[in-house]
């Protein structure tokens, strides 16, 4: 079940990516509902991700808190 919130939560990222605001809202709602190592593995893929879309990056700041 877990590793389907993980799959879901980049789909949902992938659909709002069009939108900083929401993108980091739902960033936000991710880091409350995944499991530590989840979030590590959504950090290496937001990385990789932002590398697409550079307007995103600053979206990273909200994993490092």
């Amino acid at each position: 079940m877990a590793r389907a919130i993980f799959e879901y939560t980049k789909t949902v990222l992938k659909k709002v990516s069009f939108s900083v605001e929401l993108f980091t809202r739902e960033l936000e709602k991710a880091i409350t509902r995944l499991l530590p190592y989840e979030i590590d593995e959504l950090r290496l893929w937001l990385i990789n991700y932002t590398k697409q879309k550079p307007e995103l990056v600053i979206c990273l700041v909200v994993m490092n808190d």
